[in-house]
């Protein structure tokens, strides 16, 4: 193997294995979405069952399967738990590397290392990387089609054409329409831009369509025939009513999307901008010869950048990881912008350099603050100060060395070496906060430990968070008394602080006892035992 080659490849195997997959396990799962996801599969392999996804027994329609196909996969390898559950995402962002690389390794030659390393090294792919979530799935299956439909439209090789029809129909499979909706609203346009919209009929080849039904349709249609109800639960409800209105209470402005995205894009976000004002000047002073010139790839990668975007926030449902998707093409351009200044022997402007420093050094601050953040709330105190200097020392190192002779060679390695400190001080010093706060692992292993037997468990006034995270953790169905299903018989109980008076009106004729609390979610547990039993009864 070529020296350099295996070069790149040990570097981007050493940074994907840090950013996404060391320590998958140093908190538990997080949110609502991570722990439900990582149970859907689990039932769907203690049942073999790779077609209805349920939740607590009960058909769960909402999704897609590629998620959970990949996680039933990594729990028979590894065993079920919740790093296992993570896995799909860590190896779905290494795909998108991966093909970052390749693509530009293949069309544009010189600054494919960098590429991918800019793109992995973003804050919304390692984020995304890190959950069980299907927004990896979807961001990876995209990222593919779309380089390989560029690709196409480069090389003309038909290959790359039935990659984009593949990588669509697994999208589709991964998240549902979307995928190909937003592809094909992408493509379009930029031949919309060209003025050239005779081209986008060549993109319609009858064998691409046949094998993206092929691929995509059979898990539908076998879904549908087995549960009449998904059609007008998936494709009503989560798909046209999610956009549509606030049915899932997500609403947030129209502008939303635009701090989401610049903060997904960090620490690359200042020259994402740079970059996209660039291309926009020159489309205004060139015209259509830009796209003769050879740099159609900015334009197109323009487009995709702000077409999901736009999209996204017509939406009157907005969640973060609607954003991923566009994350590739920002990165993709703060490589192709440090490609053409190198090759015209530029330097980036010297305010850019020094904003592009300040930025990408600020997450410093949270990242080391974070433990105190989540256990305390607040900021400030000597942590601060100290966070603050490291900060300011970080960036003062980069502008200089930016802006030294060695200049935009620097930009990739100066600015991965904050990520890495920032990723690393996450994880080993926020890591335990972020578990203690936020997961229901640590509220399920003191749950074990109290009961001599297992019991049915309810919750009071808590969380769905913490109820999907405990319904994972310990792989029963969880009852919840404001819906009227107290267990027949004695059970443990979770509820807020102070519950007492609301327990004892709700569990009328049973003994109650407390047990013991854990302050940092603030809830108590409860031993409740089955009612009594009254003579002559």
């Amino acid at each position: 193997m070529n020296p350099r080659l295996r070069t790149d490849w040990l570097l981007l195997g050493g940074f994907c294995a840090f950013l996404f997959f060391w320590g998958l396990s140093y908190f538990g799962l997080i949110g609502a979405d991570e722990p439900r996801y990582a149970q859907v599969a689990r039932e769907m392999l203690v049942r073999r069952d790779w077609i209805t996804p349920t939740l607590s027994g009960k058909p769960w329609l909402e999704k897609p399967p590629l998620y959970y196909w990949q996680a039933i996969l990594a729990y028979r390898i590894f065993g079920v738990s919740d790093w296992t559950a993570r896995l799909p995402s860590a190896f779905d962002a290494t795909g998108i590397v991966l093909a970052v690389y390749l693509f530009l390794r293949r069309f544009r030659p010189g600054f494919h290392l960098d590429g991918a390393l800019i793109t992995a090294a973003s804050a919304g792919i390692i984020g995304y990387a890190r959950a069980a979530s299907m927004d990896m799935a979807l961001a990876a299956t995209f990222t593919i089609a779309l380089l390989g439909w560029y690709a196409w439209y480069e090389s003309g090789n038909r290959v790359y054409l039935a990659g984009f029809y593949a990588l669509l129909a697994l999208g589709t499979l991964a998240k549902g329409p979307v995928a190909p909706f937003l592809a094909v609203l992408v493509i379009v346009i930029f031949f919309l831009v060209q003025r050239k919209v005779r081209l986008l009929w060549q993109s319609l080849w009858i064998p691409g369509i046949v094998l993206f039904c092929f691929i995509a349709l059979p898990w539908y249609v076998a879904l549908q025939i087995r549960n009449p109800e998904f059609f007008h639960e998936f494709f009503l409800r989560q798909n046209l009513a999610r956009f549509g209105t606030n049915l899932y209470h997500h609403a947030h402005p129209f502008w939303y999307y635009l701090p989401v995205t610049l903060l997904a894009l960090m620490p690359w976000a200042v020259f994402v901008i740079a970059a996209g004002g660039e291309i926009v000047r020159a489309w205004r002073a060139e015209g259509e010869s830009l796209f003769e010139s050879g740099d159609a790839l900015n334009v197109f990668l323009l487009i995709w950048l702000l077409v999901p975007a736009v999209f996204f926030s017509l939406s009157q449902s907005k969640l973060p990881g609607y954003i991923v998707p566009v994350i590739p093409a920002g990165a993709l351009l703060v490589a192709e912008y440090t490609r053409r200044h190198l090759a015209a022997e530029e330097s980036a402007p010297l305010w850019l350099i020094i904003l592009h420093s300040a930025v990408a050094a600020l997450p410093i601050i949270p990242a080391l603050m974070l433990r105190r953040i989540l256990l305390q709330h607040r900021l400030g105190g000597q942590g601060m100060i100290e966070a603050s200097a490291a900060a300011i020392l970080l960036a003062a190192g980069m502008a200089f060395t930016l802006a030294s002779r060695v200049g935009l060679r620097a930009l990739r390695f100066v600015t991965l070496v904050v990520v890495v400190l920032a990723v690393a001080a996450i994880l080993r010093i926020g890591a335990p906060a972020l578990d203690a706060t936020l997961s229901a692992r640590p509220v399920a292993n003191d749950i074990s430990r109290m009961e001599t037997k297992p019991l049915p468990l309810a919750l009071l006034g808590v969380s769905r968070e913490l109820e999907y995270g405990l319904a994972f953790y310990r792989n029963q169905a969880i009852v919840r008394y404001e819906w009227g299903t107290i267990p027949p018989g004695e059970h443990l109980l979770v509820a807020p602080e102070g519950s007492q008076p609301e327990i004892a009106r709700i569990a009328v004729g049973r003994r109650v006892a407390w047990l013991g609390a854990f302050a940092p979610q603030h809830v108590d547990y409860y031993w409740v035992s089955a009612p009594a039993v009254h003579a002559g009864h």
